[in-house]
């Protein structure tokens, strides 16, 4: 009990959100792609969004989280439920490990699916280039203890020069191609980088 007020208190982030209740399976299905496509995560079900523990059914939410999870995520999305009991009614955790088949896609219309990740306390549709470049980098590997250095680099020359394509990264900081790719994605992802991909030579900038 004390460990989920505990949870609350740190409020939604990259890798947590509150929902009062499921009540949009095709809505959600995108939280839970994104989690899926980015670092893992959990959703309350029964917290409001400014924390308040309202409870729920968790036998409604778990159908509702189940039929997002089927008709609406393809591949179909790992989650693990956890029923949590409060004086104020019971929350379900759900649980979203990342997933080492990604990118995960969530359906918005019919024929029409979209991959999204997992920006700060947001869930953000992906580009074409996010979302090819989420298979490069198994999920078992951690970009962010080998990477810091170049990382750095990355932003010292965003900041120098304000607004770069892959090419100029590639060029400035000596890297090839794939390992170029592989850092700015996951700088998109981790929301320090902005990508512009809407232009006609996409390019990246500070967010």
């Amino acid at each position: 009990m004390q460990e989920l007020y505990l949870l609350i208190l740190q409020g939604e982030s990259d890798t947590l959100e509150f929902k009062k209740t499921i009540t949009h399976p095709d809505r959600i299905a995108r939280t839970l792609v994104s989690f899926a496509n980015t670092r893992g995560g959990q959703i309350l079900v029964g917290v409001q969004d400014d924390g308040t523990i309202c409870g729920v059914d968790p036998d409604e939410e778990m159908y509702s989280l189940d039929k997002a999870i089927q008709l609406f995520c393809d591949p179909p999305v790992r989650v693990f439920y956890k029923e949590v009991e409060m004086e104020e009614g019971t929350v379900l955790k759900v649980i979203i490990p990342e997933s080492a088949t990604k990118p995960h896609l969530a359906k918005v219309k019919e024929n029409d699916w979209r991959g999204y990740v997992r920006v700060k306390d947001e869930s953000v549709q992906t580009s074409k280039l996010v979302e090819k470049s989420l298979t490069l980098e198994p999920a078992s590997e951690s970009l962010e203890e080998k990477l810091d250095h170049q990382q750095e680099r990355i932003l010292e020359l965003l900041k120098k020069y304000r607004k770069l394509t892959l090419k100029d990264f590639m060029h400035l900081a000596n890297l090839s191609r794939q390992r170029a790719k592989r850092l700015l994605v996951y700088l998109v992802l981790q929301g320090h980088v902005r990508l512009h991909d809407k232009e006609k030579e996409p390019f990246y900038t500070l967010s």
